[in-house]
């Protein structure tokens, strides 16, 4: 009855096939009919892992995918894969036209006999079963393409023969090869050539060849690394070897050397995303890199969309990552501080007139604490401490260096100086103005009159500096040296508050907190910020090192990127991560503003006296290159900060406790400076010295007035 049965199937299939070749209206993938062959099946792209890379191109960073594949074309598979797949699945493959009627018979009369059951498939029609699987958008569309019908089978003899009049038998192959699944998560060849034996399939042997062959028809049953599948996947390659033979693929010597070669029990392990790049302290970086990938809309309309771009489009992505300047971050914060210490110390570094970013560093390790068996201390922060949650250290995979996610960032106290003294220039106020600045400042800015900074009995913001020492009279150079509060808070009354907050949004501040933000973008309330200019606003080490490159840039503000170039699976260059650059001031108003900004860092303006000044005087030295930057430190010191930059490099720390920003602990420039002035100084070791431009116009030193 059975042997009847297929027989009677047998028949039936070659009288349809005729009928279904020749007519127009035959099972689609969704199950409806199709006028001719849908064109996916010539144009479709199996999903491709991305890679991404270092700046030098050649340094892998990650690899993200959803299935773990590499196309690669027929000339970059060896002679001996594409033998055995054919001896394997489809010994007339060169002979048949896609479908193979004697073995559709064969496979009849075998599987009715009650033997091992035959399939009858061949390689061009498993490739047509597999991109209809692979394209389906729906359960359904699955379920049409793999179900075990004789209404699939005809539709796939069909599509079949159609495909054989457009692709060669090489492209075939090559499609085939390039789709086809191995087994523990290898899909394509390459995937399973560099799993399996950790090489590119180029350089298969005959052996190595016949296991991935064999494995193609049940990638589990055949896997050689389980226990069961060990037993089978030897047998099977035995049948694979064998094939060959026959076809003529290969002599029985090299037949009987194949048969010796070992098989592995063990694959290399797969990583994905970047939870692996953390293992070279570069998970914080890649990090940045995955979520800059999702926010942008050339890669899709929805985050979902971008993410499954990245993870299907097999892109080759170069970032700006140096592997160098990441390293030197690294080892110079922890000469500093360890990973465990609640306080981070986090570096991030940028390139002036491109907004690359070399470097992301912190004490963290990019991780996710195991909530089975947490590492991670609990919080620093009182309230969730006494809610029993756990702190960011050692491991986080919070951007805690670059904000976003949740993270609003931290205060970076006197470094937003410099906005004030931009606004002032840009006001025409020269770098020569002088204030005396007292022990306070009385100003008109209106305060809660129970805050300590209130002028007493009155309503007006009254702030005083780091000490009574510091009165005195002052111009911009020595004012921003000696980072005197009661001279900034004046200027900026003076220039208007709003002012120094539309620099800072010139410059890349993101007021991420929603308070700061509420302020910032109401220009009544922004006019009455007074302590803006000391750094109350939250922002992070990359908004800080990307603002202060802008004056190195000559005043023009590059929005900060982790990518220099994106090539596409075909070859083809994607101009998204190009360095997207405006002009935030003008090239005098940078450049005079800039010479002020060798004050604080021991370095000698060449448009006036620091007057001795610097509040971090060592970095120069450290260096040995002309530096500019600035110190920052807010109330009670919960933060400390440095700033530092080159013509080439800038470089901005931060001390802060990431679970409790507004911690009640006293954060030191003792921990941050050297971390920062190290980082600048490994990058600059053996680069040419290049002075600091001077401004075009003699009268910039007055902003042009």
């Amino acid at each position: 009855m059975i042997l009847c049965g297929g027989l009677i199937g047998l028949f039936l299939a070659a009288a349809l096939f005729p009928v279904a070749v020749m007519s127009p209206r035959l099972a689609s993938p969704a199950g409806g009919a199709a006028d001719s062959l849908p064109s996916y099946f010539l144009t479709f792209r199996p999903p491709q892992a991305s890679r991404v890379y270092a700046a030098d191109g050649t340094t892998p960073l990650a690899v993200f995918f959803n299935e773990f594949r590499t196309d690669v074309p027929l000339g970059d598979i060896s002679q001996n894969m594409q033998n055995a797949i054919v001896a394997a699945e489809d010994r007339n493959f060169y002979h048949h036209h896609g479908v193979d009627l004697r073995g559709v018979f064969r496979s009849f009369v075998d599987n009715g006999k009650g033997g091992q059951r035959q399939g009858a498939s061949t390689l061009t029609m498993q490739y047509v079963r597999m991109v209809r699987v692979a394209a389906a958008t729906t359960p359904q569309q699955v379920l049409d393409a793999s179900q075990d019908t004789l209404g699939r089978k005809v539709s796939e003899m069909a599509y079949a023969v159609q495909v054989e009049k457009q692709l060669s038998k090489s492209e075939i192959l090559n499609r085939y090869l390039n789709l086809a699944p191995f087994g523990n998560s290898a899909y394509g060849v390459d995937a399973a050539s560099r799993i399996y034996f950790r090489k590119s399939p180029q350089r298969l042997t005959v052996g190595e060849a016949a296991l991935l062959a064999g494995m193609v028809k049940a990638p589990s049953g055949f896997d050689p690394t389980t226990t069961a599948g060990y037993p089978q996947a030897v047998q099977r390659r035995r049948y694979v070897i064998d094939a060959m033979v026959k076809t003529g693929a290969i002599t029985p010597a090299q037949a009987t050397a194949a048969l010796a070669e070992p098989i592995p029990r063990h694959v290399a392990t797969v990583g994905n995303g970047c939870l692996v790049a953390a293992s070279h302290r570069w998970g914080f970086f890649c990090d940045y890199f995955r979520r800059w990938w999702d926010s942008q809309p050339a890669f899709g309309a929805t985050t979902f969309q971008r993410e499954q771009l990245l993870r299907n489009g097999g892109y080759r992505i170069t970032t700006t990552m140096d592997v160098a300047a990441t390293a030197s971050a690294f080892r110079r914060i922890h000469q500093q501080i360890s990973d465990h210490n609640r306080d981070a110390l986090m570096l991030a570094a940028v390139q002036p007139g491109t907004g690359r970013v070399l470097a992301l560093a912190a004490n963290r390790r990019f991780a996710v604490d195991d909530p089975g068996r947490p590492a991670n201390k609990l919080s620093s922060d009182p309230a969730k401490r006494a809610r029993g949650l756990r702190g960011t250290y050692p491991d986080t995979v919070n951007p805690i260096i670059t904000g976003g996610g949740g993270v609003d960032g931290y205060q970076a106290g006197s470094t937003f100086k410099l906005f004030t003294l931009v606004a002032a220039l840009e006001a025409g106020l020269p770098l020569s103005t002088t204030i005396t600045a007292g022990t306070r400042a009385r100003t008109h800015y209106p305060i809660d009159p129970a805050n300590p900074a209130a002028c007493p009995g009155t309503h007006f913001y009254c702030p005083g500096n780091a000490g009574e020492s510091e009165a005195g009279v002052y111009d911009m150079w020595s004012a921003f040296g000696h980072s005197v509060n009661t001279y900034f808070v004046p200027l900026e009354e003076q220039v208007g508050a709003q002012k120094v907050v539309d620099v800072a949004k010139r410059f890349g501040i993101q007021f991420r907190a929603p308070g700061d933000a509420a302020i910032a973008d109401d220009p009544r309330a922004a006019a009455q910020w007074g302590a803006f200019t000391l750094g109350v606003s939250a922002s992070t080490p990359l908004d800080l090192a990307g603002a202060y490159a802008t004056l190195a840039a000559d005043g023009r503000y590059c929005a900060p990127t982790p990518v220099s170039s994106i090539e596409t699976a075909d070859g083809g260059i994607l101009h998204a991560g190009e360095p997207t650059c405006r002009q935030a001031t003008t090239p005098d108003v940078a450049r005079t503003a800039l010479d002020a900004a060798r004050c604080p860092v021991g370095d000698d303006a060449q448009l006036g006296d620091c007057a001795g000044s610097g509040t971090a005087p060592q970095a120069r030295d450290a260096v040995g290159h002309p530096v500019f930057g600035k110190t920052g430190t807010t109330d009670n010191q919960r933060t400390a900060a440095l700033v530092l930059g080159t013509t080439s490099f800038v470089v901005a720390g931060y001390l802060a406790d990431p679970d409790w920003p507004s911690t009640t602990q006293h954060m030191s420039h003792t921990i941050v400076n050297p971390a920062v002035w190290n980082t600048v100084a490994d990058y600059m070791r053996g680069e040419p010295g290049i002075q600091f431009r001077t401004p075009s116009d003699t009268r910039s030193e007055s902003g042009g007035g």
